[in-house]
């Protein structure tokens, strides 16, 4: 799947726009791209005094559209309204949805970065995003908003530019990704790496691969009530059973819409994540985040577990806490819009 059709296929609802960043970008491994492309869409229209702006930090396989896949919180009567926001949502760096990754050309090659594309960083993609931040002339955000990798770029940014943020909310995400998640990731990874055809050029490169990855991943998105509630077999049975067709159906699902090696080097960037690098540990650098924050669990997430949040909420000053209770576990930050549009709304009033 190309680049472009990717493009053409997933964004529905707002305009793309590529800002195309002719510098050399260096990377947190030591390594340099010689430039970078950066997808990004904007919603409603920043005000005379340019204190209404929303930056929303998409998660693992988003897009730049959140009015696409964030829409029980985005959009018109919502939450976070165009007509009141100007709102900026970014496609984060090793992202096949417009921003350089695996697929894209190296402009020192002429060919496609492909197996050589370098280990991005939530560093780097926030990196990114602050010039795409400059470009868009933004000098203060109101409001920063991320779940999951998403939220982890929200605190990445929030260290990195202390004064830059006036809320922050993270939500069902980790300053510094644990043993348990980067064990689920690596678990991806072998099974796209058992897939032969993953580093080939073949028009289906790892496709089986990405299947069986995201098998497993949605394993840790949900939680055992969710399949008890959703999965049963309404009859005995010896297999063809409705929770392993689901399994393959949420793989193919992926497959359609997104690249094998994109998603390999985006594991890898959530893994790389430890904010306290560099800056004394993690409870050093979260006492350096100056905005106000609503940190937000969601109570059967087993792969970002209300633990995490609760230390985050611990060490940024003055920080909320609050949790969500839901029945699907760690997706329920892209599923219980009621839950949250009220906490969020309370948050900002005060």
């Amino acid at each position: 799947m190309t680049l472009n059709t990717i493009l053409t296929a997933n964004y529905t609802t707002n305009e793309v726009k590529i800002l195309q960043h002719k510098k050399p970008f260096p990377l947190a491994c030591g390594e340099t791209l010689p430039s970078i492309d950066i997808a990004y869409c904007t919603s409603g229209q920043l005000n005379k005094n340019k204190d209404n702006v929303v930056w929303i930090c998409h998660a693992l396989t988003a897009n730049a559209d959140a009015l696409d896949w964030w829409d029980g919180l985005v959009g018109q009567g919502k939450v976070f309204d165009p007509a009141k926001y100007f709102i900026i949502c970014a496609n984060t760096l090793g992202s096949c949805y417009g921003a350089t990754c695996p697929s894209s050309i190296n402009p020192n090659t002429g060919t496609a970065y492909h197996k050589d594309f370098p280990l991005i960083t939530i560093q780097d993609i926030v990196n990114s995003h602050n010039i795409l931040r400059k470009h868009l002339k933004i000098d203060q955000v109101e409001v920063l908003i991320g779940g999951s990798m998403g939220g982890q770029q929200v605190l990445e940014w929030a260290v990195a530019n202390p004064t830059l943020f006036k809320y922050i909310i993270p939500i069902a995400t980790n300053a510094k990704h644990s043993p348990w998640a980067i064990a689920f990731n690596e678990s991806q990874r072998m099974a796209m790496e058992a897939d032969p055809t993953l580093f080939t050029n073949l028009p289906d490169a790892g496709h089986k691969g990405l299947e069986a990855a995201r098998a497993i991943a949605i394993l840790s998105y949900r939680h055992y009530v969710t399949y008890e509630n959703s999965q049963q077999d309404k009859s005995a049975k010896l297999e063809d059973f409705r929770a392993a067709s689901y399994q393959k159906y949420q793989g193919l699902k992926l497959r359609k819409r997104f690249e094998p090696l994109a998603y390999y080097a985006l594991s890898k960037a959530m893994d790389s994540q430890d904010i306290g690098r560099g800056r004394g540990g993690i409870k050093k650098a979260l006492k350096q985040i100056k905005a106000k924050a609503l940190v937000i669990s969601l109570d059967t997430d087993v792969l970002f577990p209300p633990t995490e949040q609760k230390f985050i909420a611990k060490y940024i000053k003055g920080a909320k806490y609050k949790k969500v209770k839901s029945k699907f576990g760690h997706d329920g930050f892209l599923i219980e819009y009621p839950q949250l549009e009220k906490l969020i709304s309370k948050f900002l009033a005060k």
